[in-house]
């Protein structure tokens, strides 16, 4: 099945985070659509190896210098066509948890969730969007999350996390100003992916009802729909997994 009928054949892709929930679903697909000549799966942990079109490589985006190494490999044999930010974090062990009021804010864990949902897709953008194909359409989106949209807040809480997703959600508008001055034909979007049955979601998912708990191959093959139908009028916007805009 073809996914991406709006790019360029032998699409050349990558896909940040490529070991979450969303990621590999995402990996999956998009292994198996002919459209798409190679999968540049990038993960922290991974190791450099080969299954079939997917290319498994390790990335840090917290560390630059792996950022430039893992450009350069994704765009060795010819320019990007679509960049998937899959990463992103809520909570982490014990030590970092979602607040639930302002006296739980804490400088060390709002840091570490800010570098992993804002900062590093930021320098994962300065990388990858110099390295996209200057002909033709081409997407760079990055995984958000509709608690960032400060004008749907109406519950409070979860103030790191809303507010980082909120800043990526800047960050994405403004470089896609930039990008579009360079490369007319790339779009450069946030996307929410619905509530997913993932390691990120799971702990707060007990209230959600069954239809409005995805599993990542739902989530991911609704958000591949929503990147293919976009237009270059669509870039520096936020849309939900459903294709439907979500405001800032």
């Amino acid at each position: 099945m073809t996914f991406l009928k709006s790019f360029n054949e032998a699409a050349n892709v990558a896909v940040v985070g490529a070991s979450g929930g969303i990621g590999q679903a995402v990996v999956k697909l998009l292994s198996e659509d002919p459209s798409v000549e190679q999968v540049h799966a990038f993960s922290r942990n991974a190791t450099n190896s080969h299954d079939g079109k997917v290319h498994r490589l390790p990335l840090d985006l917290l560390d630059e210098r792996s950022i430039v190494s893992a450009v350069e490999v994704a765009a060795s044999r010819q320019p990007l066509d679509l960049v998937f930010v899959a990463s992103g974090m809520l909570h982490r062990d014990g030590a970092v948890q979602p607040e639930k009021a302002m006296r739980e804010l804490s400088l060390n864990a709002m840091s570490e969730v800010f570098n992993v949902n804002t900062i590093g897709p930021a320098l994962l953008a300065k990388h990858f969007l110099p390295a996209m194909r200057r002909n033709g359409k081409t997407v760079f989106a990055a995984l958000s999350a509709r608690v960032g949209s400060i004008s749907d807040n109406r519950l409070g809480g979860w103030v790191s996390y809303r507010a980082s997703k909120a800043a990526l959600n800047m960050v994405i508008k403004t470089l896609s100003i930039e990008q579009t001055r360079r490369r007319p034909e790339s779009i450069v979007v946030s996307l929410h992916p619905g509530t997913v049955d993932t390691a990120l979601s799971k702990p707060f998912s007990s209230g959600v009802s069954e239809n409005s708990l995805f599993t990542p191959e739902h989530s991911a093959a609704c958000l591949i729909k929503v990147i293919d139908g976009l237009a270059v009028a669509d870039s520096g916007n936020f849309f939900a997994w459903d294709g439907a805009a979500i405001g800032y």
